[in-house]
């Protein structure tokens, strides 16, 4: 049997607030690699129930964090397609997601009102 692991580093500043986030798998070479954020979901089997870690770096951006969610989410779509052929779920998901980068965008434009041009 082939095993594969996947190792997360975060350096914490001193009030335990990611200042960096690295990984590296065994599949992928030893080269590591840098995030500003991180979600982990994990069907626990015992418990039935999802286990989640979510940590996101001081210098993660807040409009980057809302498009990193949304394309979490879009990634999801795929994903549930492709393990239970859920086509409506799927669509559901991907259509939320489209209404949320609207909602982004519009925000971005509204902040920024040179945004667009």
């Amino acid at each position: 049997m082939k095993k594969s692991e996947i190792y997360f580093s975060i350096a914490l500043d001193d009030n335990h607030i990611p200042e960096a986030i690295s990984w590296r798998a065994t599949d992928a070479g030893e080269k590591i690699h840098f995030a500003k954020a991180i979600n982990i979901s994990l069907w626990d089997r015992d418990e039935a129930g999802t286990m989640k870690i979510d940590l996101w770096t001081k210098d993660m951006p807040v409009d980057e964090m809302k498009y990193f969610y949304i394309d979490t989410m879009g990634a999801m779509a795929q994903s549930i397609a492709t393990a239970t052929s859920d086509q409506v779920m799927a669509e559901k998901i991907r259509t939320l997601c489209q209404e949320l980068m609207e909602h982004v965008e519009q925000d971005r434009l509204k902040n920024d009102p040179n945004a667009g041009k």
